[in-house]
C-alpha cells in the first residue's frame, strides 16, 4: 500500500497537482511507518522532503529529511544486527566443533574468535565512518540546493516585479492616451467660459456706467453661472489628473470612501478614448446602468481604477476583434451595470465581442496567460485584477462567456471592506 500511494503521489506530481501529490505521499509515509518498513519510509520521506522544498516549506522539508535519516539508521541497525547474529552463529558452530575436537585446538579456536570479533569491529567502524561521510555529503548537498533555490526565487521575484511594473506602465500609457482626449473637453469649457466672462465683465462696466442696474444684475448672474461652470469643469480636469497620478504610483493607495459610479464612468471614458487614440476608425456604443442609490464603498481608488481600466480595455479589445470578422450590421457594444445585492456592490462589465472559449476559462486569471498576440499583452492584467479584487478588497470576480457572442465580468465588493 505504501508503494502504491507513492506511485499515485508521483503521478499527481507529473500532472501538476501538488496538493494531491502531497496527500498520497503522506499516506505512503504513514503506511510505511505502520508496517515498520524502513526502506519504504526512506522512499516516502525523500519524496516529501523534495516536494516541500519545492514549495519553499523548508521546515517540513527538514522534518522529512530527519525521518529519512532515522529510517536509514534503523535499516542500517537491522542489517548490523543480522551481521552480528551471523557472526555469532558461526562462532557458536566453531566452538561446538572445537569442543568436539581435541583440547589442543581450543587455543586456536579462541584466537580465531578474537580475530573474527576484531574484523567485525573494523567492519562496523568502517560502515559507521562511511555512513557519517554520506550524511555529511547529503547535508552539504541539501545546503547547496537550498541556496540555489533561494537564488532562483530571488531572480523570479525580481522578474515578477519587472513584469508587473511593465504591465502597470502599459496600462498607464493607455490611460494617458485617454486622458489626452478626455481632459481636452473640460479645458475647452474652462477656456470658453473664461473668454465669455471677460466679455461679460466689459459689458458690466458699460452698463454700470449707464446706471442700468437691472442689466448689471443680469450680467452678474451670468458671470456667477460661468464661474460655477468653470469651477465644475476645473474639478473634472483635476479629478482626471489625480486619477492619472494615482494610477502611476507603484505602492498601493490607501482605502477611502469612493463612489463606484463616478469611478466606473471616468475610467470607461478614459479606456474608450485611449483605444480611439490608437485607432481613430474604431467606434463602440457605451451603455451604462448605474444604480443612483449606490452607497460609497471603502476601496483603494488607485487599485480599483486599474481593475476597471483592465476590464474596460479587454471589453473594447474583444468587440474590436469581432468587428474585424463580423458583417456590417455588427455594432460593438460595452455595457456597465452597478447595483447593490445582499450587502455587496455588484459591478458588471459586458461586451458583445468574440467571447472566451470554454477550454481557457479556467486559465484566464492565471499569471502570464494571454490570448492576445505577442507584444500586445503580458498576461498579467487579469491576474493583477483578480489579486486586487479578491486579496486586496476581500471581494470576488466571476466570468460568464459564450464563444462568439461575448463575455461578462462580474465583480462583487463587500459594502464595508477592511482598511
Amino acid at each position: 500500500m505504501s508503494r502504491n500511494y507513492l506511485v499515485l503521489a508521483k503521478a499527481y506530481q507529473k500532472l501538476s497537482k501538488p496538493d494531491s501529490s502531497l496527500f498520497f505521499a503522506k499516506q505512503s509515509f504513514e503506511q510505511a511507518k505502520e508496517a515498520k518498513r524502513p526502506s519504504s519510509i526512506v522512499e516516502a520521506a525523500t519524496f516529501l522532503s523534495k516536494s516541500y522544498e519545492q514549495r519553499n516549506d523548508y521546515k517540513s522539508a527538514f522534518y522529512y529529511e530527519q525521518m529519512k535519516q532515522q529510517a536509514k539508521d534503523s535499516l542500517y541497525n537491522q542489517r548490523k544486527a543480522l551481521q552480528v547474529q551471523s557472526i555469532t552463529e558461526e562462532e557458536r558452530e566453531r566452538k561446538t566443533q572445537a569442543e568436539a575436537a581435541a583440547e589442543t585446538y581450543r587455543n586456536n579456536v579462541r584466537l580465531y574468535s578474537l580475530l573474527s570479533l576484531l574484523v567485525g569491529v573494523i567492519v562496523i567502524a568502517f560502515l559507521l565512518l562511511r555512513n557519517n561521510r554520506q550524511r555529511r555529503k547529503a547535508n552539504l548537498l541539501l545546503s547547496t540546493q537550498k541556496q540555489e533555490v533561494q537564488n532562483t526565487l530571488n531572480q523570479l521575484k525580481s522578474t515578477q516585479t519587472q513584469l508587473i511594473q511593465s504591465e502597470k506602465m502599459a496600462s498607464l500609457g493607455e490611460l494617458t492616451a485617454g486622458i489626452a482626449h478626455e481632459i481636452q473637453n473640460p479645458l475647452n469649457f474652462v477656456n470658453n467660459f473664461s473668454e465669455v466672462s471677460v466679455e461679460l465683465l466689459a459689458e458690466l462696466k458699460e452698463e454700470e456706467a449707464k446706471g442700468n442696474k437691472e442689466e448689471v444684475m443680469a450680467i452678474a448672474n451670468d458671470l456667477t453661472q460661468n464661474l460655477e461652470k468653470i469651477n465644475h469643469h476645473g474639478k473634472r480636469a483635476d479629478f482626471i489628473v489625480k486619477g492619472m497620478l494615482e494610477h502611476s504610483r507603484v505602492s498601493a493607495g490607501e482605502k477611502q470612501l469612493t463612489d463606484m459610479n463616478v469611478l466606473c464612468d471616468e475610467f470607461l471614458k478614459l479606456s474608450y478614448h485611449g483605444l480611439r487614440a490608437k485607432d481613430k476608425s474604431f467606434n463602440a456604443v457605451m451603455v451604462i446602468h448605474f444604480d443612483p442609490k449606490l452607497p460609497k464603498v471603502n476601496v483603494s481608488q488607485q487599485d480599483m481604477g486599474r481593475v476597471m481600466l483592465n476590464l474596460f480595455n479587454n471589453a473594447f479589445y474583444a468587440v474590436k476583434q469581432k468587428q474585424k470578422i463580423a458583417n456590417e450590421d455588427y455594432k460593438p457594444e460595452v455595457i456597465v451595470n452597478t447595483s447593490i445585492e445582499n450587502g455587496q456592490i455588484i459591478i458588471k462589465v459586458k461586451d458583445n465581442g468574440v467571447g472566451i472559449p470554454d477550454a481557457i476559462k479556467d486559465k484566464i486569471m492565471q499569471p502570464f496567460f494571454t490570448t492576445k498576440p505577442t507584444g500586445e499583452g503580458t498576461g498579467l492584467g487579469l491576474s493583477l485584477t483578480y489579486d486586487m479584487v479578491v486579496k486586496g478588497h476581500g471581494g470576488g470576480i466571476s466570468i460568464n462567456s459564450i464563444e462568439g457572442q461575448g463575455s461578462e465580468f462580474i465583480i462583487d465588493l463587500p459594502l464595508y471592506t477592511k482598511t
